[in-house]
């Protein structure tokens, strides 16, 4: 993730689970250095006091929660027994007394912690539990969508070898099932780009090399002459590898029934009878690889 796309997760899970469980406070950050991470992230704090802290592998509660790689808590972290206490000050001086932490573990590493906390001493009950673990498990959600993007953005842009153009069409339909789901605009927007950039080049090389037409009863279809909504060129991909439209719609987080009408939507427009002869279609009006 950029620094803008950290800040963007981490924000949003930090005001999701103050919501959740009414707790005055949540703070976090991610690590960018494997022993140590930098709060980055508050939301109802009262001083500056956190803002900016290191913290260490295996000092304090959050340190404690990286080194196990689980959550961690204390009903009055001023008298914790449990924990080393190198942030003392910065903690007390926000008036903080029960916290918790959770770890944000992607591919089981641990890659930043968020922390919710009482101004008073008092147990924190499985809600708050709970809901700092699903905070964490979004923005490992975000983290982990964001380097699968990447890998495969970097498969798209180099094809190369004998069956590259088929690992292409895959990588594409994961794409553009990925793209919906992507928080980031500016990512987003660049997985859409890619994915028309796969599909015109494809289009480039069947017309200077000829290509085997594969379906022949669509009628012939120009490169640019057919516009689909993203949907359809989605739904369409997942065609193109094989998916039967139960698991297009898995793929894609849609209902059976609705891949089924922006299947027949884009079989009108590209004049196609057949699955088959849509894909054929697409592929020579350059809408996918």
């Amino acid at each position: 993730m950029s620094e803008a796309a950290d800040a963007v997760e981490m924000r949003g899970a930090l005001l999701r689970l103050r919501r959740a469980t009414g707790l005055p406070i949540a703070f976090g950050g991610l690590l960018h250095d494997p022993q140590r991470l930098r709060i980055a992230q508050i939301s109802g704090a009262q001083t500056y006091a956190l803002h900016g802290l290191a913290i260490c592998m295996g000092n304090g509660l959050g340190g404690k929660s990286m080194a196990l790689s689980r959550p961690c808590a204390v009903t009055d972290y001023r008298e914790a027994r449990h924990i080393s206490h190198e942030y003392d000050a910065a903690v007390l001086a926000e008036g903080l007394r029960s916290v918790l932490a959770v770890p944000v573990v992607v591919r089981r590493k641990v890659r930043g912690v968020l922390y919710g906390a009482l101004r008073r001493p008092l147990p924190l009950g499985d809600r708050a539990f709970d809901a700092a673990v699903a905070a964490a498990r979004d923005v490992e959600q975000a983290l982990l969508v964001r380097e699968e993007v990447q890998g495969l953005l970097t498969v798209a842009c180099e094809p190369a070898g004998p069956g590259a153009w088929e690992e292409v069409r895959e990588v594409h339909g994961v794409l553009r099932a990925l793209a919906p789901r992507v928080a980031d605009p500016l990512l987003r927007e660049q997985l859409i780009a890619v994915c028309a950039r796969l599909a015109a080049a494809r289009a480039e090389a069947r017309t200077g090399g000829g290509e085997g037409s594969g379906g022949g009863n669509a009628r012939a279809v120009a490169a640019g002459s057919v516009t689909l909504a993203p949907r359809e060129v989605d739904v369409l991909a997942c065609v193109a590898a094989g998916s039967t439209n139960a698991a297009a719609a898995e793929r894609l987080g849609l209902r059976p029934e609705t891949v089924k009408g922006y299947l027949r939507a884009a079989m009108r427009k590209l004049g196609a009878h057949t699955r088959l002869e849509a894909v054929v279609a697409a592929r020579r009006a350059g809408l996918l690889p």
